[in-house]
C-alpha cells in the first residue's frame, strides 16, 4: 500500500519497496489490491522483495513503518541512519502491520499511510531539498 500511495503523491519520483523479512515473490495481499483498486492505483502486479544492501547505499530516503524497522535499519548500517525517518515521525505514531487482520484493519494502516505520506511530503517541501536521485525506499513487511 505505502509503495503505491507514495507513487501517486510523489509521481516525479522513483519509488520502491522492501521488507525486512518479506516473503520474496509473493504478490501484495488482496485486501491492499482491492484498497488500492479503490483509490485508482493498480498494485496487482506488485511482489514482494526482501531488502538488499545496495538499496540502502542507491536511496536518497528511507521511510520505515515502526520504530523495530528504523532501529533495525540504524544498526544494521549504522553509516546510514540520516537517510532513515519513520514515516509516522511527525505524528509520534507507528503504522500497524495489518497483514491477517480483516479489511477494518488494512483501512486503519492505510490512512495512518496517507497521513504519513502527507506529513512527509509537506516536511520534505519545507525543507527546500530536491533528491539527487529521486529515490524513497519503502521499508515494511517484517512478518
Amino acid at each position: 500500500m505505502a509503495e503505491g500511495l507514495f507513487k501517486q503523491t510523489l509521481p516525479e519520483k522513483q519509488v520502491f519497496s522492501a521488507g525486512i523479512n518479506a516473503p520474496t515473490g509473493q504478490p501484495a495481499d488482496p485486501l491492499s489490491v482491492q484498497l488500492m483498486a479503490e483509490r485508482g492505483i493498480d498494485i496487482s502486479e506488485h511482489r514482494a522483495r526482501k531488502l538488499a544492501s545496495w538499496m540502502v547505499y542507491e536511496a536518497d530516503v528511507i521511510v520505515t513503518m515502526d520504530r523495530y524497522q528504523m532501529h533495525f535499519l540504524e544498526i544494521t548500517y549504522p553509516g546510514f541512519k540520516n537517510k532513515v525517518c519513520r514515516l509516522g515521525e511527525l505524528g509520534n505514531y507507528d503504522v500497524p502491520d495489518p497483514y491477517l487482520q480483516g479489511l477494518t484493519a488494512f483501512r486503519q494502516t492505510c490512512s495512518l499511510i496517507d497521513k504519513g505520506v502527507g506529513e512527509l511530503v509537506t516536511r520534505i517541501g519545507h525543507a527546500g531539498k530536491e533528491s539527487s536521485r529521486n529515490d524513497v525506499a519503502i521499508i515494511r513487511d517484517l512478518s
